[in-house]
C-alpha cells in the first residue's frame, strides 16, 4: 500500500481568494463596458480597462494575458466608436494606454512565469533532498506495522528540521523521531547526520542507551566541523524506542522530547512519560547517562511519536491541540489510519494555519500475535503512565 509521506503543508485558505483573482480581469472588463454604456461621456472607465491585463499578468498563462490585453483594447476602442469620439485626442491616449499596458503586461507575465520555473525547480530539488534524507519506511519492519507522515507548515515546503527512521536490527525494531532546533539548510544537515548516525549505531550498539549517546557523539563532531554550535539553538529533542524481538516490551530514551503515547486497541491510551528528564541532543551543557524506561507493548497496541508540530498547534483562540485528549477513546484500525485522521483533525483544529513542521511515527503490534501482559506501567525504570 502506497503511502503519502510529505504532506501538502497546513495551508489551506486562500483557495477562494485565488480564484476570485483569476476571474477579477474578465469581471473588470464587463463592468468596464456597463460603466461606459451607464455612465454620462465625460466618465470614463479606462482604469478598469488597464487595471484587467496587470492584474491578470502574473497569474494567468500567456495566452491567458494575451486574451485579457485584446478584450481590453477591443472594449476601449469599442466604446469610443460606440459615442463616436474615436477622432478626438483624448480617447486617442486613452487607447494608447490600454495598449501600452496591454504589452507591460505580457512583459511581467513572462518574467513571473520564468520565477516560477526556477521556484518550481528548486522545490523539486529540496523534496527530492528531503526524500534522500527521509525515506519512506516500509509498511511493515520486524513483524510491526509502521506509519510515517511529514506535513510541512508552509504549502509546498518540503525542507525541515523534523525527522524520523526506523530500522529493523539484531537487537529489535530500533526508531528515532526528532526535532532540530532551527530551520534551513543547517536544519536539514543536522537531520543527515542524526540520521546517519542512527542507521549504524542501531545495528551496532547493544543497548538503546548506547544508540543514544552515539547520535549524542555525532552532533559534537559535526558541531565541531562547523566551528560550534550555540547551546540554545543547536540541538535536538529526540525519542529513541526499541521493540525487541518475539517480546511484548517497549523501551524508550526520552531526549527532552514532548511524550510519546501508546493507544491501546480498545481504545485506553497512556502518556509514556519519562522517569527521568534528560537534556536534548546536542547541548553540551553537561554529561548525564541515559536511562531507558521500559513498558508493556501489549499486541493491538501502537506508539505513536511525534514532534511539538503537533502538541504546540493553536486554534484561532490559541489553545493548543492535545493529542493525547483527542486521541483517547477512539480505535483505529491500523497506523496508517490513525495518521491521516490526526493529520486531518490538527488541520480542523488549526483552520489550516499552523506555524511549525509537523513529523508522526507510528508502530503498531498486530492484534493477532497472544498477549504475555495487559498493562502499561513501567517494569524497569521510573517512567509514568
Amino acid at each position: 500500500m502506497a503511502k503519502r509521506l510529505y504532506g501538502g503543508g497546513w495551508a489551506s485558505g486562500g483557495v477562494s481568494a485565488r480564484r476570485f483573482v483569476r476571474i477579477l480581469p474578465a469581471l473588470l472588463v464587463l463592468g468596464g463596458l456597463v460603466f461606459d454604456i451607464a455612465s454620462p461621456p465625460r466618465f470614463t472607465a479606462v482604469p478598469l480597462f488597464v487595471a484587467a491585463p496587470l492584474i491578470a499578468a502574473p497569474f494567468a498563462s500567456r495566452a491567458g494575458t494575451v486574451r485579457i490585453g485584446a478584450a481590453s483594447l477591443s472594449a476601449v476602442i469599442a466604446m469610443r466608436v460606440y459615442v463616436g469620439t474615436i477622432g478626438e485626442i483624448v480617447p486617442i491616449i486613452e487607447t494608447l494606454t490600454v495598449a501600452t499596458t496591454a504589452v507591460l503586461a505580457l512583459v511581467i507575465n513572462g518574467v513571473v512565469r520564468r520565477g516560477s520555473e526556477q521556484l518550481a525547480s528548486a522545490r523539486i530539488i529540496a523534496e527530492t533532498a528531503m526524500r534522500a534524507v527521509l525515506p519512506v519506511p516500509a509498511d511493515r519492519v520486524g513483524g510491526l506495522h509502521v506509519a510515517a507522515r511529514y506535513e510541512a507548515a508552509q504549502a509546498d515546503e518540503y525542507v525541515g528540521g523534523d525527522l524520523f527512521a526506523v530500522a529493523d536490527t539484531p537487537h529489535g525494531v530500533r526508531l528515532v523521531l526528532g526535532d532540530v532546533r532551527g530551520k534551513g539548510l543547517d536544519a536539514v544537515e543536522a537531520v543527515a547526520v542524526i540520521i546517519g548516525a542512527f542507521r549504524e549505531a542501531a545495528e551496532q550498539e547493544e543497548t538503546l542507551e548506547g544508540v543514544a549517546d552515539r547520535l549524542e557523539r555525532a552532533l559534537v563532531r559535526d558541531a565541531a566541523r562547523r566551528g560550534g554550535l550555540d547551546p540554545v539553538e543547536g540541538f535536538v529533542t529526540a525519542v529513541l524506542a526499541e521493540i525487541p524481538q518475539g517480546s511484548a516490551t517497549l523501551r524508550i530514551v526520552n531526549r527532552g522530547h514532548p511524550e510519546p503515547l501508546l493507544l491501546h486497541a480498545g481504545g485506553a491510551l497512556d502518556v509514556l512519560r519519562p522517569g527521568t528528564p534528560a537534556l536534548p541532543l546536542g547541548m553540551a551543557l553537561g554529561a548525564w547517562p541515559d536511562q531507558a524506561d521500559e513498558w508493556d507493548f501489549p499486541p493491538g497496541a501502537t506508539l505513536l511519536t511525534y514532534t511539538d508540530g503537533l502538541s504546540e498547534a493553536r486554534d484561532s483562540a490559541g489553545v493548543f491541540y492535545d493529542p493525547a485528549e483527542r486521541l483517547r477513546g477512539r480505535i483505529f484500525p491500523g497506523p496508517d489510519e490513525l495518521l491521516s485522521a490526526l493529520t486531518d483533525d490538527v488541520r480542523l483544529h488549526t483552520g489550516g494555519h499552523s506555524t511549525d513542521d509537523l513529523a508522526l511515527l507510528a508502530v503498531a503490534r498486530p492484534a493477532e500475535d497472544q498477549p504475555e501482559r495487559r498493562t502499561t506501567v513501567p517494569i524497569v525504570g521510573r517512567g509514568g503512565g
